[in-house]
């Protein structure tokens, strides 16, 4: 029964997630809050392996959360599912690909799904500072603002920004040994989500 949870909610991520893999993080939050598979920490870590690994960033996304919930054959599962809609929705556009090409009732359509790509990115990447630059249940229990503030994390955001920005030796390095860096500083200061 799992299994078919899994293809069902991830079908119903990869149908309505437009605007790549990052618009997947709506979703994957409130599954996690619906299903109970993993918990918004693991969602942190999900994005962050999703990220540094080779692939669509969604479809990485969805076999790790369904490798979780039901191993090996539930990352399978949870896979197809994500992809399923986008294959559909491909063999029936090539299909009538030159029917569409010209009408301007679809092109519309395409313009109009603009502002919802943006906005679900922008849900997404206030997702991800959530998850990596806030801590609620510390502001709970203490009730201080400060607490509020992951500290190490935005200082290392802010040196990843200088670096990046004005620091031009650093600015020129390829993206992978910011990936790895990022990686071996998770590890030595222990990162990561809840």
């Amino acid at each position: 029964m799992i299994y078919l949870q899994l293809f069902y909610e991830f079908f119903k991520t990869g149908m309505f997630a437009v605007g790549g893999g990052m618009a997947t993080l709506p979703f994957l939050s409130a599954m996690a809050e619906k299903t109970g598979w993993f918990t918004q920490g693991m969602l942190a870590d999900m994005i962050a392996v999703s990220e540094s690994t080779p692939g669509p960033i969604g479809v990485n996304m969805a076999t790790y959360a369904g490798f979780t919930a039901a191993g090996i054959p539930g990352a399978i599962v949870a896979t197809l599912g994500l992809i399923t809609p986008s294959v559909i929705i491909i063999l029936i556009i090539a299909r009538f690909l030159k029917a569409f090409r010209d009408n301007k009732h679809v092109d519309g359509a395409f313009y109009g799904l603009r502002p919802c790509s943006v906005g679900l990115i922008a849900a997404a990447g206030m997702s991800v500072v959530k998850l990596s630059l806030l801590d609620e249940a510390a502001f709970q229990a203490a009730g201080d603002w400060l607490a509020y503030f992951r500290w190490d994390c935005i200082l290392l955001a802010a040196a990843l920004l200088v670096c990046t920005r004005w620091v031009p030796k650093v600015k020129d390095l390829h993206p992978i040994w910011f990936i790895l860096g990022s990686a071996v500083i998770g590890v030595v200061f222990r990162f990561g989500g809840a």
